[in-house]
């Protein structure tokens, strides 16, 4: 088993065929590492623009690619033939830093190849994913590259970030620190019709209060001191992706301001509850110091 760490750079741009915007892969960049994580190889590559000829200002800035950089590329097609030819036919497990790059990978081959898969991806792990896991962290923390080396000792310094293959090193550094053979395993997905169904999946909020997928239970509180079960004070309503509600315990006279969010995963209810104490007002302590 060897392991392909890749990163991309890509630039939106908007289509005219699809009258929608899209984002165009421009660079790739991986590191290939044995079973003891010893760097096999390396590819780097420009990808030649074929939908739009100019980078957009934020992406020439935080990659330092000029216009006449993507204009002079390897088309998409050729560049990913390169890839695969690159990453050879040993099992291989592909890691990526989140999944926004297999997402934008899905994207340019269905537009550029017409095909609805990564023709090189057969095991994959979202390296982010695994490593927020390793450290309790939840999912939607989202924790940024530099952030990850940081925490495990690594100076991000030395490395020349948004650069696809520097990304990719600096990945692959992190992926060796914090590997971990049992915990691993349980995140290497064969890349088959239910882990596409996943990657495409779009989670989505729930707006109702009556949505049959709502955990009733869930929209109860139970005081944070004394843990007898609060009153409703007033009516549930929605904003901002959250039901929000105040709840108040009359047995420690206190009183909460309580938010939840449900949103629908590929199989499964995401839950999250938030939950703030209300302080008397001003007047309230004039009162009680009286």
């Amino acid at each position: 088993m060897q392991y392909v760490v890749m990163d991309l750079e890509w630039n939106n741009t908007y289509v005219k065929k699809t009258a929608g915007f899209m984002n165009e892969i421009i660079e790739i960049g991986a590191v290939k590492l044995d079973e003891n994580f010893h760097t096999v190889d390396k590819f780097s590559c420009i990808v030649r623009s074929q939908i739009s000829r100019k980078l957009r200002g934020s992406v020439k800035k935080l990659t330092n690619l000029t216009n006449d950089d993507i204009s002079t590329g390897q088309p998409f097609t050729k560049t990913f033939s390169l890839f695969r030819k690159w990453i050879g036919h040993e099992d291989t497990v592909i890691l990526t830093w989140g999944d926004s790059d297999l997402r934008v990978l899905l994207e340019n081959y269905s537009y550029l190849n017409g095909i609805d898969s990564i023709p090189f991806l057969h095991y994959y792990c979202d390296l982010q994913k695994y490593y927020q896991k390793m450290h309790s962290e939840h999912p939607e923390h989202q924790k940024g590259l530099i952030a990850a080396a940081q925490e495990v000792g690594i100076d991000p310094e030395l490395y020349t970030h948004h650069r696809a293959l520097w990304d990719s090193i600096l990945t692959a550094d992190i992926f060796e620190i914090i590997y971990d053979e049992e915990s691993f395993k349980k995140e290497v997905r064969v890349c088959d019709e239910e882990f596409y169904g996943r990657l495409l999946y779009k989670a989505k909020v729930l707006k109702s209060i009556d949505n049959p997928l709502i955990d009733k239970r869930k929209l109860e509180h139970y005081c944070d001191t004394c843990g007898r079960q609060c009153k409703l004070v007033t009516p549930w309503k929605f904003s901002c992706q959250f039901f929000r509600t105040m709840f108040y315990c009359e047995n420690c006279d206190t009183t909460y301001a309580v938010k939840v969010r449900f949103k629908k995963l590929y199989d499964s209810i995401d839950y999250k509850k938030i939950v703030t104490v209300v302080n008397p007002d001003a007047s309230d302590k004039e009162d009680d110091e009286e």
